[in-house]
């Protein structure tokens, strides 16, 4: 049987494979250390089953193991699976696409994607799946970059628009800070495209945050709730 191709998503992330595992394992170094018990805290109580998608190198589906979650991790990439299989010995974690999950109808209580949706080379068709793998009363918890954030640049104290807000576009964005090195790629969406995917996925909002920290001017990061209805 011939070896299954990468997405797009899955490729690029695993070139990446080794620069994003030294970033994320940084104690302290990106945004995750700042945000983590923040986000955790719109996270409900572990209950039947728990959806890591987007699980990447592992680190948010520890961070659920040790809430007392009963976690299975996807990812797209062969790469960052070995290294979460290789910390977590005891975890389940699957090479899948996130528009084709390969779970029945209703199979989770509860799905997390953290900074993951704007990655995706189809969108609507992982939340069209996220919705079809939660039970009734499931919910789903995301973290995306906001999306007014790869629009603009900070000028002066000022964020300027020097991008389209509207429409899906591509980014790429090379980082070099202390040493480390990640290239940064993915989609651009609004808000509304983000909104409606969720309402074509019958998912309701039921809370959304816009984390800041000390001396941020604009907001990093959009947070979102959502509930399958009963």
């Amino acid at each position: 049987m011939a070896e299954k191709a990468l997405t797009t998503t899955g490729q690029a992330w695993d070139d990446q494979a080794r620069n994003w595992i030294d970033w994320v394992r940084r104690p302290g170094f990106d945004s995750y250390w700042r945000y983590r018990d923040a986000f955790f805290a719109l996270v409900p109580d572990a209950g039947r089953a728990t959806l890591d998608l987007g699980c990447g190198e592992g680190r948010v589906a520890r961070d659920l193991v040790e809430r007392g979650h009963r976690v299975t991790g996807v990812d797209a990439s062969p790469a960052l699976l070995e290294a979460a299989r290789q910390v977590d010995t005891e975890g389940q974690y699957l090479l899948a696409d996130s528009a084709d999950l390969p779970f029945p109808d209703q199979d989770f209580d509860l799905v997390i994607a953290y900074n993951v949706l704007m990655d995706v080379d189809d969108m609507p068709g992982t939340l069209g799946e996220v919705g079809r793998v939660l039970e009734p009363g499931g919910r789903l918890c995301l973290s995306i970059t906001h999306p007014i954030t790869n629009t603009g640049s900070l000028r002066d104290g000022l964020f300027v628009l020097d991008r389209p807000y509207f429409g899906r576009h591509r980014f790429e964005d090379e980082v070099e800070r202390d040493g480390m090195r990640m290239k940064f790629q993915g989609w651009n969406h609004p808000l509304s495209a983000y909104t409606e995917a969720l309402e074509d996925a019958g998912l309701l909002i039921e809370a959304l945050r816009e984390p800041q920290v000390e001396g941020q001017s604009v907001p990093w990061h959009l947070w979102i709730r959502a509930v399958r209805p009963r």
